[in-house]
């Protein structure tokens, strides 16, 4: 293992991601992926409001005596379009080329990284802490399908110890994430920032010692929240335990104690009332609806009183027009996400009431992306004189309440 890979940082802990080496052709086809599957999201989706309008919605009202009425009746008119199956194609292609073009990499780094991971689980020089639990059972709404088509999911194990799948689907070679991603508005890793910051402005008395990130995945959106909560302890669940190992991995090379543990949300073993704030981001579509309500049960006793649940998610039919309920809900059918459109089909503050949050205290509400919002005019949109970016176009949409003290 090259020593730079540790000097650098001063970590006892060897940058895990460091040992990531795509060859020229293999980090070339990884980027031009990226760039198709930014054009379909972004562009081809979004154009199709115009074939709408102008050919698809006006076919439709022929045949049925009344234009497009929501959603369903939007993509009832565009299923056949050429257009619509044209950016379907285009999009679920990319989708699933974007892990292809990063195995080879990952693979021939495998062995060096899973030593990087025992190393950091044995050593813990940060502080932090990894517990796994290899008897946990994984949700059949994990494990009957390669979620967002990547294959092997983000929980599959091929070897021991294991760190293949939080490495293939992670930020470090990904072209949507951090300061190497394509499209400079759209920042994923921005989460966790905005959410953070969006809290110490909305509430400035709010001191929270402990915040837990539920569906962590590798901790990328947990370890921002230091940089608002200074001396706040990071916790972080998932039950993907490739994920998790090369999360812990990450956090102790960047000398963050984060503590994290394979857990089910829907029942965690973290006593009552345990944290003062608890977060999560694109976690609860990807659910059964029963799970999410258990899961918001168990978020409103894993808070103290006065802590707060912030939980950055797609935005609600009821909050877009017919056409994004169309445009977004596409990935229910062809993302391997088969609980997207009823998610977004419920009430976000409704689900909270019914988890034990108060509604006078439930927020609903687009925040900019501070990684890539003006912020000379952020005190306007704290004001209401501004309106946010568009969710995941430099905006986020986020639900949750504050806990009665």
């Amino acid at each position: 293992m090259p020593d730079s890979l540790i000097s650098q940082s001063g970590s006892e802990i060897a940058d895990i991601d460091g040992l990531i080496q795509q060859t020229h052709d293999e980090h070339a086809r990884t980027r031009a992926v990226a760039v198709l599957h930014n054009h379909a999201l972004m562009n081809l989706r979004f154009q199709q409001r115009d074939i709408l309008e102008r050919d698809a919605g006006p076919a439709f009202e022929k045949e049925h005596g009344h234009a497009p009425r929501d959603g369903r009746e939007i993509a009832a008119a565009m299923e056949n379009h050429p257009f619509y199956r044209f950016y379907s194609a285009i999009r679920y292609n990319a989708q699933e080329m974007g892990p292809l073009s990063r195995i080879a990499a990952v693979e021939r780094a495998l062995p060096e990284m899973i030593e990087v991971a025992r190393d950091a689980a044995r050593l813990n020089p940060a502080g932090g802490s990894l517990r796994l639990n290899p008897d946990l059972e994984i949700p059949r709404y994990v494990s009957a399908l390669d979620v967002h088509l990547a294959p092997g999911c983000y929980y599959s194990e091929y070897t021991e110890d294991d760190v293949a799948q939080g490495a293939l689907l992670g930020a470090a070679l990904s072209g949507l994430v951090g300061k190497g991603r394509v499209n400079k508005a759209r920042n994923f890793a921005g989460i966790g920032e905005s959410i953070g910051y969006w809290l110490k402005q909305r509430y400035p008395d709010f001191k929270p010692r402990r915040v837990l990130d539920l569906g962590t995945q590798s901790g990328n959106n947990l370890f921002a929240y230091r940089n608002h909560f200074p001396e706040i302890e990071l916790y972080g669940i998932d039950v993907a335990a490739p994920c998790l190992r090369y999360g812990h991995a990450k956090a102790e090379h960047a000398g963050i104690p984060v503590h994290f543990s394979q857990q089910n949300a829907e029942a965690t073993d973290f006593p009552d009332g345990h944290f003062d704030l608890i977060v999560s981001s694109f976690f609860f579509h990807e659910l059964s609806l029963s799970a999410t309500r258990k899961i918001l049960k168990e978020a409103h006793r894993l808070l103290s009183p006065g802590g707060i649940f912030a939980s950055m998610e797609l935005p609600p039919h009821k909050s877009c027009d017919p056409f994004l309920n169309f445009a977004f809900d596409w990935d229910t059918k062809n993302n391997n996400e088969p609980f997207y459109a009823t998610y977004r089909a419920q009430d976000p503050t409704a689900l909270l009431v019914e988890g034990g949050f108060r509604r006078d205290a439930a927020f609903e509400i687009t925040i900019p992306d501070i990684t890539t919002f003006d912020m000379t005019r952020y005190p306007e949109f704290l004001k209401g004189a501004l309106t946010a970016p568009r969710h995941g176009g430099g905006g986020w949409f986020i639900f949750g309440s504050r806990k009665a003290s």
